[in-house]
C-alpha cells in the first residue's frame, strides 16, 4: 500500500510547475483587480510615477537646488529615486495585504501565504516594470540627448529594491497577529521616514560621515545610490555598496517567512485552547 502510494505522489518537479502555475495565475488575478483592466491599472501606474516626478522637478526649479544634485539630466534623477521609493513602499504594503489570513481566497485549499505574497507583490512590480519602461521610452523619444550610462546595472538595483520592500513586510507580518495596531503605527512610520532615509532627493556621496549612519542601514539608499551609479557616467558610488541589500534580502526573507510561520501556528493553537 505505502508503494502505491509512493507512486502516486508527484516529483518535485510536477509539483513546482504546479506552483508556478498558481503564481501566474493569482498574478493575473492581482493585476485585474487592480482596477478592473491591465491597461488601466498600467495607465495609473505611469500617472501617479509622472505626477510626483513632476511635482519634485518643479520644486527643485523653484528653490534651486538643480545644481546641488548630480551633473546631469535632473529628470532621470528624480525618476532613479522615485520609481524605486514606490517599488519598495507598494511590496510593504502589498506583502503586508496578502498575509491576512481572513481573505476569501485563503480559504482555498491550494491557496498558501507565500503563495499570495508572491502572487500580490510580483503582480504589482509587475505593474511597475511595464510602467518604467514606458516612462523611459517616452524621455528618449520627447528628450533630446538623453543618455544612460549602465543601463543593465539597473536592473539590479530595481529589483533589489522591490525585494527589500518583501523582506521588511515580512518581518513586519512577524508582529501582525500578536499587535496589529503596533503594527499599523510602525509601517506608517517607517514609510514615512523613506521620505527622507532612503536618499531619493540627494546624493549619498555629499553626506557628511558624521549623518551617514542615519541613513546607510536602509536598504533603499544603497539600491537608490547604486542605480545612479549605473545611470550616470559622471557619478560614482562611494558611501554604499550593493551588497548590503543582497544580503538584507536574503536574511529578512529567511527570518520573515520562519517567523510568520511560527507565529501563525501559535496564534492559531492559542485561539483554538481559549474555544
Amino acid at each position: 500500500m505505502s508503494k502505491d502510494l509512493e507512486r502516486k505522489r508527484p516529483s518535485l518537479l510536477i509539483e513546482g510547475i504546479n506552483f508556478l502555475d498558481l503564481v501566474y495565475h493569482s498574478m493575473v488575478r492581482e493585476v485585474r483587480l487592480i482596477s478592473g483592466t491591465s491597461g488601466l491599472g498600467l495607465l495609473l501606474a505611469v500617472f501617479k510615477t509622472l505626477t510626483m516626478v513632476a511635482a519634485f522637478y518643479a520644486m527643485f526649479a523653484v528653490i534651486g537646488l538643480r545644481g546641488s544634485v548630480i551633473r546631469g539630466d535632473m529628470v532621470l534623477f528624480l525618476i532613479s529615486g522615485i520609481l524605486l521609493f514606490l517599488v519598495h513602499n507598494a511590496a510593504i504594503g502589498k506583502t503586508l495585504q496578502a498575509g491576512s489570513s481572513t481573505s476569501p481566497i485563503m480559504q482555498h485549499a491550494p491557496m498558501t501565504p507565500a503563495l499570495m505574497i508572491l502572487a500580490k507583490t510580483m503582480a504589482d512590480f509587475y505593474m511597475f516594470v511595464l510602467s518604467t519602461l514606458i516612462i523611459v521610452a517616452g524621455l528618449f523619444v520627447f528628450k533630446d540627448n538623453l543618455e544612460i550610462y549602465d543601463p543593465i546595472g539597473l536592473i539590479l538595483p530595481f529589483i533589489l529594491a522591490w525585494a527589500s520592500g518583501v523582506a521588511i513586510g515580512l518581518l513586519f507580518l512577524m508582529i501582525k497577529p500578536l499587535m496589529p495596531n503596533l503594527l499599523e503605527a510602525i509601517s506608517k512610520f517607517y514609510m514615512r521616514a523613506n521620505m527622507v532615509t532612503s536618499g531619493k532627493f540627494f546624493v549619498a556621496n555629499m553626506l557628511p560621515l558624521s549623518v551617514l549612519p542615519f541613513f546607510a542601514w536602509n536598504p533603499l539608499f544603497h539600491t537608490i545610490d547604486q542605480a545612479r551609479g549605473a545611470m550616470f557616467v559622471n557619478y560614482v558610488p562611494n558611501k554604499t555598496s550593493i551588497e548590503y541589500p543582497i544580503y538584507f534580502v536574503l536574511i529578512g526573507v529567511l527570518v520573515g517567512m520562519m517567523g510568520e510561520f511560527w507565529i501563525r501556528k501559535t496564534v492559531s493553537k492559542s485561539k483554538a485552547a481559549t474555544q
